[in-house]
């Protein structure tokens, strides 16, 4: 059994690959709809012998099979937004305890303690609905941290209360919402990190990120809009701090696959179809083929550029560039 303690102890790339081709063979074996993608590829576990042979799992299996490598019965179940019609993602959860670290460690390397920061969380769309791992998430930063709250469609009482807050502030909200509070509410932010995260959702016309963000500060008087990228099927969180440019915890990484051959990776500064290896997904699949479109950047960071064409528009961030 591979301890989950030594996910956020990866320090470099040597240390990532020799995780994640353990946890590779791990969910082989225990993670039912993963091996059985494997037999149908001809892939053994024990055939692959590098971190670039591992295939990745197409995201839409999580939305009619159980993607689950846990003994025990799963402790939640998270659920992707969808529209009528669609079908949601399940991703079936052994250990909330595993997520709260994931998502804690994520957001301390990018905005410091947690004890130190206000979240308020403008996220109407993902509180009207049950089995969201956002709201989760930003309950517990919320419980966690220096205030804030939830606050639905009560601008003013947002307002009034980000502005009695002495510390450092996030404003966390769906983008549709988000523009909503910049045209009815518009007005200086001060110590305060605004982030855009899931979309329009049908809300509001598609911009570009560029004019959003631009739209975004203008109202609010901030020198830029972060993001935060993340999923229903994934435990962790990539951020960006407002340059496009989004950045992964050490123990996430983004890859871009060809759209013509899927098993076909593409070098940095080309066009593709983002795959994500999250070592906190241990208990379901942490090897995950997203229908979302991005570039890698030399660095290992990447660009999102919105949803591949063709695939289900849902939450996770529908600007595009």
């Amino acid at each position: 059994m591979i301890d989950p303690n030594r996910i956020f102890s990866v320090r470099d790339d040597e240390e990532f690959d020799r995780l994640a081709l353990e946890v590779f063979r791990f969910q082989a074996e225990a993670c039912a709809p993963y091996r059985e993608y494997l037999g149908l590829l001809g892939i053994g576990p024990q055939s692959v012998g590098r971190v670039s042979e591992i295939p990745f799992l197409p995201i839409g299996v999580f939305k009619n099979r159980r993607v689950y490598a846990a003994d025990r019965e799963p402790e939640t179940v998270f659920t992707s937004s969808s529209t009528t019609g669609q079908t949601p993602a399940k991703h079936y959860v052994a250990d909330l305890e595993l997520y709260r670290q994931a998502f804690t460690r994520a957001f301390e390397r990018f905005y410091g303690p947690v004890g130190e920061v206000a979240v308020f969380a403008l996220l109407p769309s993902y509180l009207e609905r049950e089995g969201s791992s956002l709201i989760y998430m930003a309950d517990r930063l919320i419980r966690d941290g220096a205030g804030g709250g939830f606050y639905l469609y009560d601008h003013e009482a947002l307002l009034r209360d980000m502005r009695a807050c002495t510390v450092r502030k996030v404003l966390l909200g769906v983008s549709y919402a988000l523009w909503d509070l910049a045209e009815r509410r518009p007005g200086p932010l001060y110590d305060t990190v605004v982030m855009e995260t899931g979309g329009m959702k049908g809300h509001r016309e598609e911009l570009p990120r560029e004019a959003f963000h631009e739209l975004l500060c203008r109202a609010f008087s901030v020198p830029s809009v972060h993001s935060e990228y993340g999923m229903a099927e994934l435990m962790s969180q990539a951020y960006s701090a407002g340059e496009g440019i989004f950045r992964t915890p050490s123990w996430m990484r983004v890859s871009v696959r060809d759209l013509n051959d899927p098993f076909c990776t593409l070098p940095a500064g080309r066009t593709g179809g983002i795959n994500v290896i999250d070592l906190a997904n241990l208990y379901s699949c942490s090897f995950v083929q997203t229908e979302d479109l991005g570039v890698v950047c030399g660095d290992g960071a990447f660009r999102m550029l919105g949803r591949i064409s063709g695939s289900e528009i849902r939450g996770c961030n529908l600007l595009v560039q």
